[in-house]
């Protein structure tokens, strides 16, 4: 989020609950600096909710001079790989400027964990519970009825202690206990039953190898991760607010045993992304890599940042779109075309034009003599004289869009049919005289005082305007027009994929494009596009057909 910070004077867009949240505790002196952190679990690749909240987090400790740190709740080592911490780690960086690329993990504080696991066992704020799975979950009562009580609650701290630290030296299986929070099993809110801190877990970590045999619940250790840190406001979504009690309750527990200092960290809270023709559910990603519906998690149509990039999406439209849709405390759905507007608008500002022709129908024109090429002069950018020109070949026969003639032209239909003339973008009005059905080959006449930038240009008026590109000096490339991978708005499976999200051509391109081309490039008429490969991908198109 690049806005400043509300000041007098600026307008209240510019402001929001978390905002207002860190101004008032700057103003009163509780925190001294903001320090707020994005922390992933490496279990897969980033998404499109991510990048919102990445943003907000490092956005937010720009504004007001504080820090953000990137830290892995890396707690569940039978789901995590390197893999997903080097891919999260370039996904940032690709997003953040100012991020050096330095990354914090949960399995860095291992050892405070367990010792604030212990200092909660001999205060008698929690315990070991021997229940099986089910009992547990039986007990634990629901919406409408309070939980009970476990028979092992009323063990005493020191056989509680004895039991955590044989479960932590590998003494006993897995499940066969689990370390608790004792706070109150008749709580109206669920969260606070007694909630797992420790669970016995015989997996290889990806950072600590077999160290451990216990590793901490994601619940207990994002809030000591927080405070370790000195983080100031842990923005979270909407999913976690009924577990901020226990977040309070932990922090303010370890604190009086001196193991924490003041001012712990805040949990705030804001809607999660959810936008139409996109899921965004990890184990439903995951499923579409599994099922090779798509070509790996970078796949261009998947809503990863890595298939983002490769798309040919920007930090800047992403920024856009962040910016747009703002932070509140109330979930809604965000039409797709909201933040295909947001890349279109920053693309339409920075990207050259370059002609491409998709379909292609070759031109000849007959009185244009053989063997003759002249070079025609265009702009890199209509709205940027500062992008400079580029010059391209023209020649007597071309390659034009096979949709710019019609043997019976439509009403209202001002390109190529029989008798019409229209212009050659940047080049000569031409005439029409019709097709060749044997050769598949429109045929013209030029005339040839009506070159672009001559005097004679204007003395012919026409209607049709047309891209095109010289078949000698053409470029053959691989197209994929990619389009959304879900057609329905609110997506629950591959039963909602679209079965046109990707269409394959080839076509015939400005020379030059083929080897210079670095970023988005639009194709006039056609949409944005970027190379990959030895193709290109169309981004985005110029204007929204999904409406």
């Amino acid at each position: 989020m690049s806005n400043p910070a509300t000041k007098p004077g600026q307008p209240a867009s510019h402001s929001n609950f978390i905002r207002q949240r860190i101004e008032a505790d700057l103003a009163s002196g509780r925190v001294k600096a903001v320090k707020t952190r994005f922390p992933p679990e490496p279990n897969g690749y980033l998404h499109l909710g991510h990048a919102k909240s990445i943003l907000l987090n490092f956005g937010l400790a720009r504004e007001y001079g504080g820090s953000c740190n990137l830290r892995f709740d890396d707690t569940n080592p039978e789901k995590e790989e390197q893999e997903y911490v080097d891919s999260i780690i370039d996904s940032v960086k690709w997003l953040v400027p100012e991020f050096d690329g330095k990354a914090l993990f949960a399995s860095d504080y291992f050892d405070f964990m367990y010792q604030c696991a212990e200092y909660l066992v001999s205060s008698g704020n929690a315990y070991v519970d021997s229940q099986s799975a089910d009992d547990m979950k039986r007990n634990r009562g629901d919406f409408t009825h309070p939980g009970l009580d476990s028979p092992f609650r009323s063990r005493s701290p020191e056989e509680n202690l004895s039991l955590l630290r044989e479960m932590r030296d590998g003494k006993h299986a897995d499940g066969a206990h689990v370390l608790r929070a004792k706070i109150s099993m008749t709580s109206p809110n669920i969260n606070m039953r007694d909630p797992a801190l420790y669970r016995i877990k015989r997996a290889t970590h990806h950072r600590t190898g077999d160290k451990w045999c216990i590793y901490p619940m994601y619940t207990y250790a994002h809030p000591i991760e927080d405070a370790v840190e000195g983080i100031t406001h842990s923005l979270c979504t909407l999913e976690f607010e009924d577990q901020r009690p226990f977040y309070d309750w932990l922090l303010n527990k370890l604190a009086d045993g001196g193991l924490l200092q003041h001012p712990l960290p805040q949990q705030i809270e804001f809607a999660r992304l959810q936008s139409t023709h996109v899921m965004l559910s990890k184990r439903l990603l995951i499923k579409l890599v599994e099922d090779k519906v798509v070509d790996g998690w970078d796949d261009p149509r998947m809503p990863t940042i890595a298939g983002a990039r490769r798309r040919g999406y920007t930090p800047e439209g992403f920024r856009r779109f962040a910016e747009r849709i703002g932070v509140s405390k109330e979930n809604s759905w965000i039409d797709y075309s909201v933040f295909e507007d947001c890349m279109r608008q920053h693309m339409d500002e920075v990207a050259p034009r370059r002609f491409a022709v998709l379909d292609p129908l070759k031109l000849v024109i007959e009185n244009y003599p053989e063997g003759q090429e002249e070079m025609m002069e265009a702009p890199n950018h209509p709205k940027k004289p500062e992008m400079g020109k580029r010059t391209m070949p023209f020649s007597r026969e071309l390659w034009i869009e096979r949709e710019d003639y019609q043997e019976t032209p439509e009403p209202k239909y001002f390109r190529l049919f029989p008798g019409n003339k229209v212009r050659l973008r940047f080049g000569y009005v031409i005439e029409c005289l019709g097709y060749d059905k044997a050769t598949d080959t429109v045929r013209a006449k030029y005339l040839p005082e009506t070159k672009s930038g001559t005097p004679g240009a204007d003395s012919v008026k026409v209607k049709g305007n047309i891209h095109w590109v010289s078949v000698k000096h053409a470029h053959d490339a691989g197209i994929r027009l990619y389009d959304r991978l879900f057609k329905g708005e609110k997506p629950q499976g591959q039963d909602d994929l679209n079965a046109d999200s990707l269409r394959t051509i080839r076509a015939q391109l400005e020379p030059g494009i083929g080897t210079a081309a670095a970023g988005v490039i639009q194709f006039e008429r056609h949409g944005y596009f970027v190379p990959d490969g030895s193709g290109f991908n169309r981004t985005v198109t110029l204007r929204d057909a999904w409406q």
